[in-house]
């Protein structure tokens, strides 16, 4: 599957981009929400997000790059989306903040930094409907991919059976053509692309080829 993250959209002409992504191959639209502290940048707020959901034809991919995501749970509810992602080192309670996003409708992701070993799931990793892998440092789009990612990848696909998990894994950082086809070889469903889609000359025949991996 591909979620095309608007974080690399042209935010001058947002209602054109969301249509290419309407008409796209795509699954979902995948939304990197940040607030400065948790990383050390900004993108978008809910103005933004959701004047996209009334026109976004796929389903949302929320991903929260903040301190305290539980407190936007019964919002990012209300603008229709399906995942809520939050990030593993922002969640004290991460348990019970896994059972509300559930409880509110949503399907729940969890989130790990790139130095974040995947063991940290074990206690968790049934009750979780997909795990998002960063293989870029969060906060920044456009970043080189961290190699060890690969590996990581293929760890998580083994507890994910051994534990008998139906969690999908996606990957957000670094997809393109030369990392894409290695990441799913190794386990990923889900390939989140921001800069390879949204700055191609045909960002269709992009999404269609990562769709066909």
């Amino acid at each position: 599957m591909v979620s095309p993250s608007l974080l690399a959209a042209d935010f001058l002409h947002l209602d054109r981009e969301v249509e290419m992504i309407n008409e796209s191959a795509a699954d979902w639209l995948h939304l990197d929400i940040m607030d400065g502290s948790f990383v050390p940048n900004l993108s978008f707020g809910f103005s933004v997000v959701e004047a996209v959901a009334k026109v976004c034809r796929k389903p949302l991919d929320v991903h929260y790059m903040i301190v305290g995501p539980e407190r936007y749970i019964a919002r990012t509810a209300a603008l229709g989306a399906m995942m809520m992602n939050v990030h593993y080192e922002a969640c004290t309670h991460l348990h019970r903040t896994v059972e509300e996003i559930h409880q509110s409708g949503m399907k729940a992701g969890v989130t790990l930094n790139p130095s974040t070993p995947v063991s940290v799931l074990e206690d968790i990793i049934g009750d979780v409907d997909m795990v998002l892998l960063m293989s870029v440092n969060p906060g920044f789009g456009g970043q080189r991919f961290i190699e060890h990612t690969i590996d990581k990848v293929k760890r998580l696909r083994r507890l994910i059976s051994e534990s008998g998990s139906h969690a999908l894994i996606e990957i957000d950082g670094g997809v393109q053509s030369e990392t894409a086809p290695r990441l799913v070889g190794a386990g990923a469903d889900v390939l989140v692309s921001g800069s390879y889609v949204f700055k191609a000359n045909d960002p269709l025949a992009v999404i269609r080829e990562l769709k066909a991996l």
